[in-house]
């Protein structure tokens, strides 16, 4: 329990970050562009998308600490179903539309 609300406090703290456009260094694959690729994305856009990921993500874990807490099974569910909604729509949200390119 104790290690499931650290990392829900990790997470937090990182949509904390990226959602003030800061934090590219944790987006996967965008911090490992070359400089001349990273001029053609909108960083802060980018960056505020991940970090409303990042609470949305915090919340669903928020309901499996929850689940666990009260012994309530379907919170957990609720929670998985959630996470992998949110996780699919994400995928599907950044690499379709080149929503992010200036």
């Amino acid at each position: 329990m104790m290690v499931m609300m650290l990392v829900i406090g990790l997470f937090i703290v990182f949509g904390i970050f990226l959602i003030n456009g800061k934090g590219s260094f944790l987006i996967a694959g965008y911090n490992t562009m070359p400089p001349e690729e990273k001029e053609n994305y909108d960083t802060v856009a980018l960056c505020k998308f991940m970090g409303k990921m990042m609470f949305a993500l915090s919340f669903c874990m928020l309901l499996w600490a929850l689940s666990d807490a009260y012994e309530v099974n379907w919170l957990f569910y609720i929670g998985i179903a959630l996470f992998i909604v949110i996780v699919v729509f994400m995928l599907i949200y950044i690499n379709t539309g080149n929503r992010f390119e200036k």
